[in-house]
């Protein structure tokens, strides 16, 4: 059966789209005046700059009787910039009233070695330069029972510094070993860095070995001998195969001071041989001797 249409069906009604409204442009561009309210969570503070004063433009403290009372909560402070300005006046009374910081010098190592371990390299320059000023003003007086250990942990750290990749630390930790043993007695010092000689990192390893050799090249004999010339050639013997260059110099500068030490007396050539020969054989193992002698010859 056919079927009939539907004439009152409802029509089909087509619904016309809105017509879109014009975008109206706001513009995002910053303001270019700068903000001033001191409220604005999102404005970035901007970071300090630090100065690095040379010790010879330090000036002396204007009432050091009265600063140093202050000093060791000043370097104690959360804030590094204050800390940093603490380490320049630890500086300047080193350099101009040390015998008020002698007191507390123990308290003042350990606070330059924490310096040097903050990861901000300011800070951890700033502390370097003052390690170089307590050298120069302190010397022999580091090796006191009140301050030795400190200033082991000091030699560590200082060590590691010259070892790091940061070139301007770096270089200034090495400036910081050379005022160290130009301005103190070779022996004790010597005592000390025969420990970090043997260190398993083989970058502190080679820094210490530089300023071991730059101590025995300051010795006399005496001092040699006292030391043990024995113990010199072992010292060399175990650094002239290492695996770094600065290492195995160090090594020939040492091997060198001992082999004009125990030839000294004599004047033949073939005679001066045979006396460092006998030397090294007696001293070290053959295969060690036989290294010494490749670099060392009369």
């Amino acid at each position: 059966m056919a079927l009939r249409p539907i004439d009152n069906a409802l029509p089909t009604i087509t619904q016309e789209r809105p017509k879109k409204q014009p975008k109206i442009a706001v513009s995002t561009q910053k303001q270019q005046q700068p903000r001033t309210s001191s409220n604005d969570e999102n404005q970035v503070p901007l970071e300090p700059t630090i100065d690095y004063i040379s010790s010879d433009n330090l000036k002396p403290m204007s009432d050091p009787e009265a600063q140093i009372q202050s000093l060791i909560e000043d370097l104690d402070s959360k804030i590094w910039v204050k800390v940093c300005e603490s380490l320049n006046d630890v500086r300047r009374f080193a350099l101009f009233n040390s015998s008020l910081l002698l007191p507390i010098l123990d308290k003042i190592l350990l606070v330059v070695v924490k310096s040097m371990k903050n990861p901000r390299s300011a800070l951890c320059k700033t502390s370097i330069m003052a390690a170089s000023d307590i050298f120069n003003a302190f010397g022999d007086k580091l090796f006191d029972p009140s301050t030795s250990v400190a200033f082991d942990s000091l030699l560590l750290q200082l060590l590691l510094k010259a070892s790091q990749d940061k070139k301007f630390v770096c270089e200034e930790a090495e400036k910081a070993l050379g005022s160290m043993v130009g301005s103190m007695t070779p022996l004790p010092l010597l005592q000390k860095l025969r420990v970090s000689v043997s260190h398993t990192n083989l970058r502190i390893r080679a820094k210490a070995a530089v300023s071991l050799s730059k101590c025995v090249s300051k010795m006399g004999i005496d001092e040699k001998e006292e030391f043990g010339m024995g113990k010199l050639i072992e010292v060399a013997a175990d650094l002239v195969n290492d695996r770094l260059p600065e290492a195995r110099e160090a090594a020939r500068s040492i091997a060198t001071s001992v082999y004009e030490a125990i030839i000294k007396d004599v004047e033949d050539v073939e005679q001066k041989m045979e006396v460092w020969q006998s030397f090294c054989h007696s001293k070290l193992t053959p295969i060690n001797a036989l290294s010494i002698l490749k670099i060392v010859k009369p």
